[in-house]
């Protein structure tokens, strides 16, 4: 009883094992929230404001590493704030593109997900309104593309994901008056995965 019960469970950790060796692709759409706000070392401020994202995901895998493309269009807002009280309420839309390395740790469509890589940011939109009779002298001027570095995790079950990331800007976004203004990040979001 005992050599059977020991046979059964090194076929399972083989399985488990092999499983991981075996190149693996995968393809999803996911959606989500975010909470973003612009950093800068001059005069101006930034308060967290919520925002969206959704998109598609793919995920090409082996040996207990993946690498995980992502395109979605995201919507991040922000309002920044001067020394004189003037508000500037600023939303951005982005196409966003991931470059993810990552691993899972368990089996059977369920399992735990870290995963870090660049994400450049293409900005499609940026509207800003004035509050407190600010003018266009507060008036902010971004580029067109920003880069910054996501850190996350996500669990797995089954088709069904959920993810947890932390975007650090590393590209100034600002021109003129705002060089040093970088956009950071928390998402939130669902993913489903189609095959």
């Amino acid at each position: 009883m005992k050599k059977l019960l020991l046979s059964a469970l090194f076929i399972c950790f083989s399985v488990i094992a092999f499983g991981q060796v075996l190149p693996s692709f995968q393809f999803g759409i996911k959606g989500g929230t975010n909470l973003s706000k612009l950093t800068t070392d001059n005069t101006l401020g930034s308060d967290n404001r919520s925002g969206y994202y959704a998109g598609v995901w793919a995920r090409i895998g082996a040996a207990g590493i993946h690498f995980q493309p992502e395109l979605y269009l995201a919507g991040k807002n922000t309002t920044l704030t001067n020394d004189a009280g003037f508000e500037n309420k600023v939303r951005f839309t982005s196409l966003d593109v991931p470059l993810l390395i990552g691993t899972k740790i368990g089996a059977a469509g369920v399992g735990l997900r870290l995963n870090t890589g660049p994400v450049v940011s293409f900005i499609l939109d940026d509207k800003q309104s004035f509050g407190n009779a600010a003018g266009s002298v507060f008036k902010g001027n971004f580029k067109n593309q920003a880069v910054a570095w996501q850190f996350g995790a996500g669990f797995d079950f089954g088709k069904l994901g959920l993810d947890l990331r932390y975007e650090a800007g590393l590209s100034k976004i600002g021109k003129s008056g705002y060089d040093d203004t970088k956009l950071n990040l928390f998402t939130l979001g669902l993913a489903l995965r189609l095959f």
